[in-house]
């Protein structure tokens, strides 16, 4: 079955649930991209770390001195009919994609900070470094920067065309993200 095209960008805070969706959405045919890989490739090429701070580190630098649509560049000659873009962390990558792509939609993961926190101490994923709550809210004050030349989730939250609140069980997610996917190809 030829689906039409369809690309899905996506946002949320860290351990929203974005990863899963974009798993989800492969599933469905959906090829996948993530500007986070791009800026780790950055900072192995620079000789530094994949920790959580470096790659915010690296992301700000590339965007400083290529624009805040940086990221979004770098991928953009990569995207084909059906494809995820994972990461999405500045309003400018959005608009880069929006102005590149007549078929781009930007989906907004969130889930309240407790279940987020839960989740990353879960998962324990390298290059993160989850302590207290506390530790985790203001780790996440450093991505909500007001500089357009930095991580500004919720400025870009903001922009999202639909949104999916994931507080709940993995098949409750599976389930809006099947169904977000058919109401797009719909033409809704």
């Amino acid at each position: 079955m030829k689906h039409p095209s369809l690309i899905i960008g996506l946002t949320g805070p860290n351990a929203s649930g974005k990863g899963t969706v974009a798993e989800i959405l492969n599933e469905l045919g959906f090829a996948y991209h993530s500007l986070s890989d791009q800026v780790r490739k950055e900072a192995l090429a620079r000789g530094l770390t994949t920790s959580r701070e470096d790659l915010i580190r690296v992301g700000n630098l590339l965007r400083e001195t290529d624009g805040p649509g940086a990221l979004a560049k770098r991928v953009l000659s990569e995207l084909g009919r059906r494809d995820t873009v994972d990461s999405i962390r500045n309003p400018g990558e959005v608009q880069t994609l929006r102005d590149g792509l007549s078929n781009f939609i930007l989906l907004g993961v969130s889930a309240e900070p407790e279940v987020r926190y839960q989740r990353a101490r879960r998962r324990a994923r390298a290059g993160d470094s989850i302590g207290s709550f506390e530790e985790f809210r203001q780790k996440e004050a450093l991505e909500n920067s007001s500089d357009p030349k930095a991580q500004q989730l919720k400025a870009t939250l903001q922009c999202s065309d639909r949104m999916i609140d994931n507080n709940g069980s993995l098949e409750a997610l599976r389930k809006r993200v099947v169904g977000l996917v058919q109401e797009l190809e719909r033409g809704g």
